[in-house]
């Protein structure tokens, strides 16, 4: 395996471990305490803008009710505290070692303690004026300042609980110190405020967990894909060796075998015709003849495995000429005429008249017809018939019809016999001779010239095989074409 490959698998893997340790806790839930805290940081870096916003707000108008030299001071400090906190948290996201969880939510807890409590600070000063304005501008600065908080720190729910302390204490020491109605009513709505937002921080603290489990659990996933495609990839590449090797072992067998095998056939035709004497024994010329037979069968067995790894692994190189399509089921026919009549069957042949040739390789259309006539004739009852129909397909393409008055085919078994060495329960029943590639290597060579196969069977009623060739290898319709000079020749049927 290459080494690129062998880092790629490694780090899927280490990517996947990570991702699995992330999807528990100590507390045994689904979700990752890193992860929330890099919610509140990144909430917290974004809320930047908004925060200082507020601060100088209220420093703006709280002029109107104190010195400025006080808003100042006070603007600073809350400033200073929120780019402290800014940069606390830019430098939570930048840590690639591992994160301590614990002390990084203290220092996020004290840090929102700290803000908080300058902003009890300005509502302590706001409180001391004595005009309604300015408390229920305070109530006004309370609200905001407790849905802020209760948003930007849910991720926290600790963060958001000291937060809120201090500026509630604030408040309501100092309304409970004055004991106006206005100011009691402010407490009130306060206290309202606070139950609603811790509420809300509640909620929003339990959807961040969600959307953390959820991302989590997304991340395993896709490393889990991943994964899956790195193995697909190297079963594929496997795969790919194994079929190459199958080829290249096929492709030296096939000299090694054939020829010891063809001494052993031609010895064994000169034993049978006594070429040199008759036998001594009679027993002599028939093992002779089973020895020719069982080489002629093992080599036939040899030429039919040869030829579908060559259509399997797409090295079958078709040589197209025009061809009859009519002419080679005729000649099928007459080749097998004989042991039709042995078998005491009926063949019968229907032929279009005004075929016109195909553009396909002979070989492989007579070896289709063969292969095909060959299983019709073998597995038809005596007394049987076998017929033949060559004509025209409804999409002006040709088809050949091969069909059979036999036993038929379960449905079931339909499959097996069209895979590789695939035999049906009466092949093995009757014992017939046979490897069970006949109908595979037929199927191949019938896609490798673009066409379809179909096999249609009944029990007890047989079985019919159509072949049909596609119009583009039908020779009348080829395209015109124009020649160097500019004159359109035709393609022309032979």
């Amino acid at each position: 395996m290459p080494a690129s490959a062998l880092s790629q698998r490694g780090k899927l893997r280490a990517r996947l471990k990570a991702t699995r340790e992330k999807l528990t806790t100590e507390s045994g839930h689904r979700i990752s305490d890193e992860g929330l805290l890099h919610f509140y940081a990144e909430s917290h870096i974004k809320s930047l803008g908004l925060v200082m916003g507020l601060a100088l707000t209220v420093a703006g108008v709280g002029c109107l009710w104190m010195r400025w030299q006080i808003a100042a001071v006070w603007l600073a400090s809350s400033s200073l505290f929120c780019l402290a906190d800014y940069m606390v948290c830019r430098r939570f996201t930048h840590v690639k070692d591992t994160i301590n969880a614990p002390q990084w939510r203290h220092i996020f807890t004290l840090m929102q303690i700290s803000c908080n409590s300058l902003w009890a600070a300005i509502i302590f000063i706001l409180m001391m004026v004595h005009q309604p304005q300015a408390h229920i501008f305070v109530l006004f600065v309370m609200m905001v300042l407790i849905a802020i908080t209760s948003m930007i720190s849910a991720c926290i729910p600790s963060a958001v609980y000291a937060g809120l302390v201090p500026p509630l204490i604030v408040f309501l020491v100092v309304i409970a110190r004055e004991r106006h109605m206005e100011d009691v009513t402010l407490g009130v709505m306060s206290l309202g405020a606070v139950v609603c937002f811790v509420f809300l921080s509640q909620r929003l603290y339990h959807h961040s967990i969600m959307a953390l489990s959820l991302h989590i659990e997304k991340e395993a996933l896709m490393s889990e894909i991943e994964q899956a495609r790195a193995n697909s990839d190297e079963a594929r590449r496997r795969a790919e060796e194994a079929n190459l090797a199958k080829s290249k072992f096929l492709a030296t067998m096939s000299h090694e075998l054939r020829t010891p095998l063809n001494a052993i056939i031609g010895f064994s035709e000169v034993m049978m015709a006594e070429l040199f004497g008759p036998h001594g024994v009679s027993e002599y010329k028939d093992y002779s003849n089973d020895i020719h037979r069982s080489g002629q069968h093992l080599l036939m067995l040899i030429n039919e495995i040869l030829d579908l790894s060559r259509v399997e692994a797409g090295r079958y190189d078709l040589k197209e000429e025009a061809v009859s399509l009519g002419a080679i089921a005729r000649d099928c026919e007459h080749l097998l005429s004989l042991r039709a009549q042995g078998r005491k069957l009926s063949v019968t042949m229907s032929i279009e008249n005004n075929l016109v040739p195909l553009w396909a390789d002979e070989r492989a259309l007579r070896q289709i017809i063969l292969n095909l006539m060959t299983n019709a004739i073998k597995f038809t009852p005596s007394g049987g018939k076998v017929m033949v129909k060559v004509g025209w397909s409804p999409k002006r393409g040709q088809y050949i019809s091969i069909r059979d008055t036999g036993p038929g085919i379960p449905e079931d078994e339909i499959p097996t016999i069209l895979s590789s060495f695939g035999r049906g329960s009466l092949a093995q029943k009757n014992a017939d001779e046979g490897s069970g590639l006949g109908l595979p290597i037929v199927r191949g060579l019938v896609e490798l010239h673009g066409g379809y196969f179909s096999l249609t069977s009944k029990v007890r009623e047989g079985t019919e095989v159509v072949v049909i060739f596609p119009p583009e290898r039908v020779m009348d319709a080829l395209p015109q074409i124009r020649s160097r000079s500019g004159s359109r020749s035709y393609a022309t049927s032979i």
